[in-house]
């Protein structure tokens, strides 16, 4: 039986439609996972649901735990994962209030920790392949419930991900827009790496909040502005990962 995580992002530390909602604690050999774990039911699934930053969004990006967030739901026996997050756009035609399916990243953090596999025995290799890092049955699902939902969705789209808790500069938003990429965040690239090491298909739907800082010809929103988008996003995409989880 499929038991699905939520990894939620800003926006979505709490989710109300579990059925016997419960707090779990669990304890991973590479510290403690973010606070306020909850187990519980919906259109007969088990869920796991992970609130990213903490409920009260305690947590920094670049000081979430992912190494025992993601080995945490795999004690918990989670068989696949969905995450939640919001990103900034590189690329016109996504616009703030828009849904990316993420299909490519580009991983530029530094200090994040993003493997469990530090150690090797000798004459061991371990190397896990990342060419296509999201899940294609995942995200197909993601998709399918957009359209059903008549949602605006980006069925594609490369996230570079970076470290806080600082925006781009306008140099380097140029950059990564020159590299292709298409949406940029602080969360996605280390899950994603960790996910896959474990062996759990994983995939990722982004909500759009602003236009990174290449763009001259706009003032860059204030905290408040984006703060805004995701709380008025975060039902869509509560009704989404719904009949996303109808599918599986």
């Amino acid at each position: 039986m499929n038991k699905i995580a939520i990894i939620g992002g800003t926006g979505l530390e709490n989710i109300k439609f579990l059925e016997k909602a419960k707090e779990t604690k669990v304890e991973t050999p590479y510290g403690n996972p973010s606070p306020g774990i909850e187990t519980g039911n919906y259109n007969g699934l088990e869920i796991v649901h992970l609130s990213r930053h903490g409920k009260k969004h305690s947590i920094s990006s670049t000081n979430v735990n992912y190494r025992a967030n993601l080995y945490a739901l795999k004690q918990l026996g989670c068989s696949h994962i969905l995450s939640t997050t919001a990103c900034g756009s590189l690329q016109e035609e996504i616009c703030p209030g828009e849904l990316v399916v993420l299909d490519q990243f580009i991983d530029l953090t530094k200090h994040i920790v993003t493997t469990i596999n530090e150690e090797a025995k000798p004459g061991e290799l371990k190397y896990t392949p990342m060419a296509n890092p999201f899940s294609g049955e995942l995200r197909d699902h993601l998709i399918e419930a957009a359209v059903v939902l008549g949602l605006t969705i980006h069925t594609k789209g490369t996230v570079i991900t970076i470290e806080g808790h600082r925006f781009s500069t306008r140099a380097e938003s140029n950059l990564y827009r020159a590299w292709g990429a298409d949406v940029i965040n602080m969360s996605t690239a280390p899950e994603a790496i960790l996910a896959n090491e474990l062996g759990i298909p994983y995939a990722a739907i982004a909500v759009c909040t602003d236009y990174d800082s290449w763009r001259t010809d706009i003032k860059p929103p204030a905290t408040e502005e984006m703060l805004g988008i995701l709380n008025s996003s975060a039902g869509k995409m509560i009704e989404l990962i719904k009949k996303a989880l109808t599918r599986l």
